[in-house]
């Protein structure tokens, strides 16, 4: 049976002459792109490439990585555009009231009275909280701040999430 796989980050460019990739990070998992650790990089849904990370820094709000065997920008220039995955055995557990990117994202959101208001679609990490972009029919997309306030139930099960929105939230 196929490994399942989950994204982690995408190559948005190569750094400098040393075989390091500059990387669009799509997890709060710091551990992710620690040395040692094993990635798969995939390009447009062909077979993933496994990648062991042999360096890795922050640079103006970017990941910068270096991988074993990969020590000059020409090693590295295919890597961009591609995604960086890890394997489903590499999930960690998480607390209560936490969640993997995977399991909102494509997330009914209803209020509190039943009425729908859309499909999680996007997760934005500005800083203090994550905010959910749901896609809404007919409308622009609303921004649902991941906050005790506003968020009162997930189900990831029934992928539902019900919300109280705060007011001006959905203007």
């Amino acid at each position: 049976m196929e490994q399942q796989m989950y994204n982690v980050g995408k190559v948005v460019n190569t750094h400098g002459i040393k075989g390091e990739v500059k990387v669009m990070r799509i997890t709060d998992f710091d551990e992710r792109f620690q040395p040692g650790e094993p990635l798969y990089w995939v390009k447009d849904g062909g077979k993933p490439e496994k990648l062991i990370v042999s360096g890795h820094r922050n640079h103006k709000g970017f990941d910068l990585l270096t991988f074993e065997g990969l020590p000059t920008i020409n090693d590295v220039e295919r890597l961009k555009g591609g995604i960086l995955q890890i394997r489903e055995e590499q999930l960690s557990d998480l607390e209560e009231g936490e969640f993997y990117f995977h399991e909102i994202i494509g997330c009914r959101v209803i209020l509190e009275d039943g009425t729908e208001l859309g499909k999680v679609k996007e997760i934005l990490t500005p800083g203090a909280n994550d905010v959910w972009v749901v896609e809404r029919d007919g409308k622009p997309d609303a921004l649902i701040p991941y906050i005790e306030d506003v968020v009162k139930q997930v189900d990831i099960v029934e992928e539902q999430i019900v919300i109280d929105p705060i007011e001006g939230l959905l203007d």
